[in-house]
């Protein structure tokens, strides 16, 4: 019998993006740490024999000394899809022409670069607004991809302001960052939104552990593995239990710190888990994917959202994109 599918998706937010998240001078222009993440990732997803979705930001796409390393990741048969194009956590703030501006402009410059349209976007920082799905739904994405269903976002924001240096306003403009409460309600299992006159856009949240409602993408397994391997495992066995006695098929989550260490970017040695070695990184992530790959056929985000949309024994629930 056949297995579930998974779906494996990276994050390629680039060493400027994690220095205007944290405030840190410098970001304006833009350093990249592309050239020595994106072969070295590519190498580690060849060896898994990975298939997996690259959600890419457009100003990365639009600067030269990266479309090298961007292009190589469509030429090796990945998938790439829209991260906006400045990388803005607050962009459920921004107007309709803002954001149709931010998804616009990436389209252009990732199709640029690789030749392929992306048909996935995920908000950066998990952020979305019912105006952002609507152009979405109007440019012809096939999915979404910016919820993460947990209760602990306020948590996480409160972490990431005490350990950034932002301005008061910077602070305020930041304040929905990671979403509310509220988003802990939302499905944990794909689902269509609805976005008014008979139109439709699939939803893949990122997958949080079914009924706990706990991430377990690999940066929180990352920090498991610190304190212990075992307790990493024994939570990984949980989440994949209650995926599989609740029919989830898991959208899993990755982000470039989790594969690479400040040995290899010793300008980001102040992010969480950095003083984690790039080869004991790679050692946890193989170990994850091997177990992951025991339960699941992992495939791309677009191959999963296809099996999804064409499958009748899903029962995608209709929210209403307002709620």
């Amino acid at each position: 019998m056949s297995k579930p599918l998974a779906s494996i998706s990276l994050d390629l937010d680039n060493q400027w993006s994690y220095m205007k998240i944290h405030g840190d001078k410098g970001w304006e222009c833009f350093p990249s740490y592309l050239d020595t993440f994106v072969p070295h990732v590519l190498k580690v997803l060849q060896e898994q024999d990975l298939n997996i979705t690259f959600f890419i930001v457009g100003q990365d796409a639009a600067l030269d000394q990266n479309k090298e390393f961007i292009f190589s990741i469509a030429d090796q048969g990945h998938e790439v899809g829209n991260h906006s194009f400045h990388h803005e956590s607050w962009l459920h703030t921004y107007s309709k022409e803002e954001i149709e501006s931010e998804i616009i402009l990436a389209e252009e410059h990732i199709q640029c670069v690789t030749d392929q349209k992306t048909i996935g976007f995920r908000g950066p920082g998990f952020s979305w607004s019912p105006t952002m799905l609507e152009v979405l739904k109007q440019r012809g994405y096939l999915y979404d991809a910016s919820t993460l269903p947990t209760y602990i976002g306020p948590l996480a924001r409160m972490y990431y302001f005490w350990t950034s240096d932002l301005t008061k306003e910077e602070r305020r403009i930041r304040r929905g960052l990671f979403g509310s409460f509220r988003d802990g309600l939302r499905p944990v299992r794909p689902y269509y939104w609805d976005i008014g006159n008979n139109e439709k856009l699939l939803e893949i949240p990122v997958t949080t552990i079914p009924i706990i409602r706990t991430p377990f993408h690999f940066s929180y397994l990352l920090y498991l593995a610190g304190i212990s391997e075992v307790l990493m495992h024994n939570y990984l066995n949980l989440a994949i239990r209650l995926c599989e006695l609740t029919h989830t098929q898991p959208s899993y989550l990755l982000h470039p710190l989790d594969l690479i260490g400040g040995d290899r970017v010793p300008q980001l040695k102040f992010f969480p888990g950095m003083n984690i070695s790039s080869s004991r990184k790679v050692e946890i992530f193989t170990k994850v994917i091997n177990k992951l790959k025991r339960h699941f056929d992992l495939v791309n985000m677009s191959t999963h959202a296809k099996e999804i949309l064409l499958s009748h024994s899903l029962k995608l629930v209709n929210l209403n994109v307002c709620s």
